[in-house]
């Protein structure tokens, strides 16, 4: 990471003379000549629910925007059309002229001052051409706030006609910087401009670990974007940004350990706060506005048209869950009563999703643990307590005060473009009602009992809900509200309910009981189904049924085709925790561990001690006989580590990434050979390089590998390398005389052969891995391992495809490296296969011309 950028409140003042005005108070006077409006009539959801700040919004009649108050100019923006004035206070003070003033790029703002600058009351700062900004933004109405609220005791807004540098607009009642744990004329501390790695931009879940991570500094910190700040420690603040992919923010932070929080923050932001950043970005589906809904594309007036949630069919008969709002008591007598009954309430509901976690740890269900967990970070989001507390303090009750506070920031989500901020609302509602129905004596998450076979109607679910559903009686759902990338849908997927969101409101309408059928898959609900047709998804749900069950029956059988031949069916992992689930389905090892599960999410690198102990537990794990092939680290492009700086990079899948990454740093790539030698004792372990292109990689890696073993005194192990890059595949003979065997990754393969980023939201549905060309790739590295007497096998995620196994087997591929659920299923269709056929269709394939015919051409297993 770059080196911090530091820049004090205190530059060039020393000769600044005091203010005369009572110690603890200052008062802004207007920067321009016009009418005073409330902040709350701003028509812009960022500045009327105050988050960037408190203050007052100004209809200007001038044309020079002149400073409020004696400080220094600590941001101009590049478009002209906003300022920060800092006081010596440290009160930051920022004048935003218009709304999507943005936009103009500067056109009609010359900005007078420059950072740094010491003003004074009046002095000019920007000239504009109002009529000009009038008829190329939305709006003149210029806003002034106060963005560090964290100082302000107390902020009283003027009213009425205002001339500029002369009458007052706000009196301010802050908090000495002492106070606050800040001393006068205390540093800033910023980070340079951070790219957002996140797919989908800082949402929920990365937005709570980065609030719950600035909360154990006592500084204050900001993150900003552009002209935009908000509080990094409040969830709501950091959605209410927007961030989005590809975004740059700076973090700033002022306080006695301000330089520590940008030292740990700012990396955690880089390598996208947990949030597995390598993965595609779900591809956005618009959730249908009701007046667009319209029936199925057949025209079948029985079958209502929705949003795909979570794939599959489900069978069975209506029943319409209706939830009555709660009523809460709106005024309270004693205020210090409240605060303490909705601590209490807090509190309870912090305990109950901490119970849910629990319980969802115990089932392995990462994915629904993090959404509750960021539920509960929300619990202690201190915007929203900071306008519950307000309202309390004004005479509201808890419950009231609450609910108007999650309501307020909900409202704002849904305001913003994104569908999946919308979403978040949701989510944010969730938590709050959680907390109401504490406070009025309920429970949620009680939901009332449904009859077997059941298909739930909503108009909305909350994550509590989804997750407190009975399987046993639940066979799908459906709601009118929500979308594909809501945490309901996230949910539906985890639990394998089939689910369908955005459905035509009239099912409202259908009376509890109604026979129906769900497809998940095709987002749509048929209702009024004959017999005929409910016969036929049973019989097809029974099949499926019987051939899971038999596929578990014989899991641990080997996977031989009809005619004997021998595949190996390994799984994918990502570390110990999934080594136990391997065995138990019958896995024959692990043809793919990704080392990189010990290297993500921390401050620094693991050390030796900390690699060996984790590779010998897998080793162990697996028990004698049973392959453990260990890829080193594999990051750069699409993953960063906070303590691994990488200068940034235009074509990032093209730079320095895979084994770049080590041979660059033998340092760190040496100690990671160690620790798998040292618990190559423990197991059949094996060395994997990955992202190999040229000879000289790998003897380079090799000879590196050498040397330590020499060290060590260890003798032999088996080495491979990744076959992912074309030129690999294409120097396939080579690289065979060199190492002992190869594993396709298809997923990069067939990213490099197609010029295609498989995290595209627009080309990530046209890369398939059965593309001809990746075949023929695929089928060029068997022929020539096979010639040196060596073997392949297959760790992408076509290793997976039904559809892709007997393609796969017929090119000559000897080990399937599978995720780990997929291992029985996979284990029993090759026992049906046999291997002329496989070859047959393989060579078939290898002729066609595009991967939508390969499928064609491939049997699919009744769904």
């Amino acid at each position: 990471m770059a080196t911090l950028e530091i820049a004090t409140t205190k530059q060039i003042r020393d000769s600044t003379k005091a203010l005369d005005r009572p110690s603890g108070r200052i008062q802004l006077v207007a920067p321009l000549s016009g009418h005073l409006l409330p902040i709350e009539a701003v028509p812009d959801p960022v500045f009327a629910q105050k988050m960037v700040g408190g203050g007052v919004s100004l209809d200007p009649v001038s044309q020079s925007l002149v400073s409020p108050c004696d400080g220094t100019v600590t941001q101009i923006h590049s478009a002209g059309h906003a300022v920060t004035i800092t006081t010596t206070e440290g009160v930051e003070v920022l004048m935003h002229i218009g709304l999507d003033t943005v936009m103009l790029k500067g056109q009609g703002f010359t900005p007078r001052v420059k950072t740094g600058e010491t003003v004074a009351r009046g002095d000019v700062l920007i000239d504009f051409d109002a009529d000009y900004v009038a008829t190329h933004a939305r709006s003149l109405l210029t806003q002034i706030v106060v963005t560090n609220m964290s100082l302000v005791r107390d902020i009283q807004t003027h009213a009425g006609d205002v001339l500029a540098g002369l009458d007052p607009i706000l009196d301010i009642a802050f908090e000495r910087a002492t106070d606050a744990g800040h001393e006068v004329g205390e540093t800033i501390v910023s980070s340079p401009a951070i790219l957002i790695p996140n797919p989908a931009g800082l949402h929920a879940r990365p937005a709570a670990v980065l609030a719950n991570a600035a909360k154990k500094f006592g500084a204050d910190i900001r993150l900003q974007r552009s002209e935009q700040r908000a509080n990094a420690k409040s969830v709501v603040a950091i959605l209410g940004m927007e961030v989005a992919h590809g975004d740059r923010v700076v973090l700033a932070a002022q306080g006695s350990d301000a330089q520590e929080a940008i030292r740990v923050l700012a990396p955690m932001i880089e390598s996208g706060l947990n949030e597995e950043v390598s993965a595609p970005p779900p591809i956005p589906i618009a959730v249908p506005k009701p007046e667009t809904l319209r029936r199925s594309d057949s025209g079948d007036q029985n079958v209502l048209n929705g949003v795909a949630a979570s794939s599959g069919l489900a069978v069975g008969n209506i029943f319409q869950l209706r939830r009555q709002e709660m009523r809460v008591v709106e005024n309270a007598s004693d205020p210090r009563e409240e605060q303490r009954r909705l601590e209490g309430a807090i509190a309870k509901a912090r305990n109950q999703l901490e119970a849910l976690q629990a319980k969802l740890q115990e089932q392995s269900d990462a994915p629904k643990t993090e959404i509750f967990e960021a539920h509960e970070e929300l619990l202690d989001d201190p915007d929203l307590h900071s306008i519950a507390d307000s309202l309390i303090a004004k005479g509201k009750s808890a419950a009231f005060a609450w609910r108007e506070a999650v309501e307020t920031h909900a409202r704002v989500l849904e305001s913003l473009k994104k569908e999946l901020f919308v979403a978040r609302a949701g989510d944010l509602r969730d938590v709050g009602r959680r907390v109401v129905e504490s406070l009025a004596g309920g429970e949620l998450g009680t939901l009332p009992e449904v009859p077997p076979d059941t298909i739930l109607i909503a108009e909305d679910l909350s994550p509590s809900d989804t997750a407190s559903l009975d399987r046993s009686r639940v066979r799908g759902f459906c709601t009118t509200l929500g979308g594909a990338t809501s945490h309901v849908a996230i949910l539906a997927r985890s639990l394998d309910i089939p689910a369908v969101a955005g459905i035509d409101p009239r099912v409202l309408d259908l009376p509890n009981g109604t026979p129906v059928i769900l497809d998940g898959t095709k987002g749509t609900i048929k209702l009024a189904p004959n017999e005929g047709e409910i016969k036929r998804i049973r019989e097809r749900q029974q099949r499926q049924g019987a051939r899971r069950a038999a596929a578990l029956e014989t899991a641990h059988a080997p996977a031989n085709t009809i005619d004997g031949a021998r595949i190996e069916v390994v799984a994918n992992i990502g570390g110990p925790a999934d080594a136990e689930q391997v065995i138990q389905l019958g896995g024959e090892g692990v043809g793919l561990l990704r080392s990189e599960f010990l290297f993500m999410n921390r401050a620094q690198a693991p050390t030796e001690d900390e690699q060996f102990e984790a590779y010998s537990t897998v080793a162990r794990t697996l028990g004698p006989g049973r392959p453990l092939i260990i890829r080193t680290l594999d990051v750069g492009g699409d993953k960063p580590l906070p303590y691994l700086p990488i200068p940034p990079e235009e074509n990032p899948f093209l730079g320095e990434r895979g084994i770049r990454v080590g041979l660059n740093r033998p340092d760190m790539l040496r100690a990671q050979l160690r620790a798998i030698l040292r618990a190559s004792a423990h197991g059949s372990v094996r060395i994997m390089f990955p992202m190999i292109a040229t000879l000289a990689e790998l003897r380079e890696a090799r000879k590196l590998l050498a040397e330590e073993q020499e060290r060590l005194g260890v003798g032999a192990i088996e080495v491979g390398i990744m076959i992912e890059i074309p030129a690999a595949a294409l120097m396939a003979r080579q690289f065979a005389r060199e190492v002992d065997f190869f594993s396709v990754g298809s997923n990069d393969l067939t990213q490099y052969t197609l010029a295609m980023d498989r995290g595209h939201p627009k080309l990530a549905p046209k890369i398939d891995a059965l593309s001809p060309s990746v075949l023929q790739l695929i089928a060029m590295t068997t022929r020539a391992a096979e010639t040196e007497g060596k073997w392949v096998g297959v760790c992408g995620g076509i290793a997976s495809d039904p559809q892709a196994v007997p393609l796969l087997i017929g090119l000559g591929v000897a080990e399937l490296s599978v995720s780990v659920p997929t291992i029985p299923g996979i284990k029993a269709q090759i026992r049906t296969l046999e291997m002329a056929e496989c070859k047959r269709l393989a060579q078939q394939a290898l002729e066609l011309e595009s991967a939508a015919e390969v499928r064609a051409l491939c049997p699919q297993l009744d769904e």
